[in-house]
């Protein structure tokens, strides 16, 4: 009675919070206009799957999430080829992520927005697809969401998921609300015992630890090749990439590059390129003109100008990486990455696929969202961590003129990532009794009759 009374007042909470979520949509729409699209959908209004199947169910709440699930949803995609794929998202960029990630699929996948956590929105939602089972990626926990899934029948699993510090404190001063949650979820698959062990106290420790998806995402030789393409333009230099840089961190890498730049300057050493890319799209703008403020004496260039033949890329002191996709681009172009998200209290950005690509990374002091994988790169060499904006410039610019240095730690990267590879299969064994419960007989049979033909 109590947890439904809490679940109850939770509800009311979101009715009142209606307002203000659409007004934050229309707020981040100033800048990103996709936010003003498929707003029926944010309250459980979609399509129905094509050719009325019941499709499998991944939740990916933005780009980080879509990229690490993709081997995980190719793989069900092929072991189960009768299914449609739906795959849900909170914000534009992660579903713009899944639509050029999945082409392939054509129309088995289709895409929407993850309803507010209203009875009726995922109630609705729930009802028009009746999926075989849902997988939520990382920690994404819903009280209403869960309870409507249970009393439907649709097994829910929680894949690669994670628990930070912060994250268990918040969710402490919730428990009576998200342990009934979390506990719901048929299987829970952890990144790392520490994760499992967060876990436990919060509701339960998790059922399989597996290691960490994003470990398993591709590398693209055709990314890598236009990187080195990008790279033989800069010239002869150091090559530094601020990689997925976050609101406030911009600004300070700023200004420790210009107090470095003048050492290399005194130094009679090549001036140094910096490589901006900022984590979000809307943001590109933005940070253009911060780039024009705090250094207007800086040649700045954009991504562009890439493509343009005739442009003094070798010229430019600074490069805004304002694209979506080329992520893995900018890295095999660089020498040394700074991991954006982690010179500010952010929790890092994904330093695992910069490894991946043979690129050093120099972390800040905030890596919570990656705690075992920054250990564990600092340990195999691969990575750095300090302690601010000036010691990482510092660094990054050590790495970069030191050539048997930067050799090392790029062996070391690449070593790294190859060594933590296998989750997606490790995860899908995990899975193996959801899915034989879940899927239903002719989508086995048709699978089986694939593999057999």
């Amino acid at each position: 009675m109590r947890r439904q009374l809490l679940r109850h007042a939770y509800s009311a909470g979101w009715v009142l919070a209606v307002p203000l979520a659409l007004l934050y949509l229309l707020k981040r729409s100033l800048r990103q206009p996709e936010y003003r699209l498929h707003w029926a959908e944010r309250f459980g209004f979609c399509d129905p799957p094509p050719n009325g199947g019941q499709p499998i169910w991944i939740h990916a709440v933005s780009v980080g999430e879509t990229a690490a699930a993709a081997p995980l949803i190719r793989e069900l995609a092929a072991r189960y080829p009768g299914a449609p794929v739906l795959l849900t998202h909170a914000t534009p960029t992660g579903r713009a992520t899944g639509r050029d990630l999945f082409r392939e699929l054509g129309p088995r996948l289709s895409q929407c927005y993850l309803p507010y956590d209203l009875p009726f929105c995922v109630g609705h939602f729930l009802d028009v697809q009746r999926p075989l089972f849902g997988l939520v990626m990382e920690t994404e926990v819903w009280p209403n969401l869960m309870h409507a899934a249970s009393r439907r029948g649709v097994p829910m699993a929680v894949v690669n998921a994670r628990l930070s510090e912060k994250s268990l404190a918040r969710g402490l001063n919730y428990r009576s609300l998200i342990a009934p949650a979390v506990a719901a979820f048929d299987v829970i698959i952890a990144q790392s015992t520490a994760d499992s062990a967060r876990m436990a106290q919060l509701a339960r420790p998790a059922d399989a630890i597996v290691g960490n998806l994003k470990f398993d995402q591709s590398v693209s030789e055709t990314a890598r090749a236009r990187g080195a393409q990008w790279r033989l333009r800069f010239g002869p230099r150091a090559v530094v990439v601020a990689a997925s840089t976050r609101d406030g961190e911009e600004a300070i890498l700023l200004q420790s590059w210009r107090r470095l730049r003048e050492a290399a300057i005194e130094s009679r050493r090549a001036l140094p390129l910096l490589l901006v890319v900022p984590r979000h799209p809307n943001r590109f703008d933005e940070v253009a003109s911060l780039i024009g403020q705090a250094a207007p004496d800086y040649r700045l260039l954009r991504r562009a100008a890439l493509d343009q033949p005739a442009a003094d890329i070798a010229g430019c002191d600074v490069l805004l990486g304002d694209s979506m996709g080329e992520m893995q681009s900018w890295y095999a172009a660089a020498d040394v990455a700074i991991m954006g998200g982690s010179l500010l209290p952010y929790g890092s950005q994904n330093l695992i696929e910069a490894n991946g690509l043979g690129c050093p990374v120099v972390l800040g002091p905030s890596v919570f969202n990656f705690e075992q994988a920054a250990q564990e790169s600092i340990a195999a060499g691969a990575s750095v961590q300090v302690a601010d904006a000036d010691a990482a410039v510092a660094a990054a610019l050590r790495i970069a003129h030191d050539g048997a240095v930067r050799a090392a730690m790029s062996q070391a990267a690449e070593r790294f990532a190859q060594a933590h590879r296998g989750a997606t299969a490790r995860t899908l064994a995990a899975l193996a009794p959801l899915l034989t419960r879940a899927m239903p007989d002719e989508a086995v049979c048709e699978e089986a009759g694939t593999r057999d033909g």
